[in-house]
């Protein structure tokens, strides 16, 4: 049946489809913010897995091992969204750089920077829960 030329089922049909266009944005909301927490926990499981370095390995091993974990935590803080990790993450490379310069050997200057890094994991901790 018509009405002044119109399907009567025509503006239920119209109201249909804006339910249903209104309905995919919201679940693409939704697929973006789970996302962007799987980028987040990945990342932080990640970096929280590369908290680790042992300074009782030869010198050169050690400084090799602190440069490949600062390269990948800045990987890390390139992919996450989220500001608080970004900088918890860039806080922890910056402490990777920081050992590279330092003289290893000093087990004062190991102790010191493990004090710091200590910090800035929970900085990180913090920031992924």
């Amino acid at each position: 049946m018509t009405r002044g030329g119109i399907p009567a089922a025509l503006p239920a049909a119209v109201a249909l489809l804006a339910l249903l266009l209104g309905g995919c944005t919201e679940v693409g909301n939704a697929v973006d913010q789970g996302s962007r927490t799987a980028d987040k926990v990945a990342a932080c499981t990640e970096a929280l897995g590369l908290a680790d370095l042992n300074p009782l390995v030869d010198p050169a091993k050690f400084k090799a091992r602190a440069e490949d974990k600062e390269k990948r935590l800045r990987e890390l803080a390139g992919d996450v969204q989220d500001q608080d990790v970004k900088n918890a993450l860039l806080g922890m490379a910056d402490s990777y750089v920081q050992v590279q310069r330092e003289r290893i050997e000093d087990a004062g200057v190991v102790a010191g920077w493990v004090q710091r890094n200590v910090k800035k994991l929970d900085a990180l901790r913090a920031a992924c829960s």
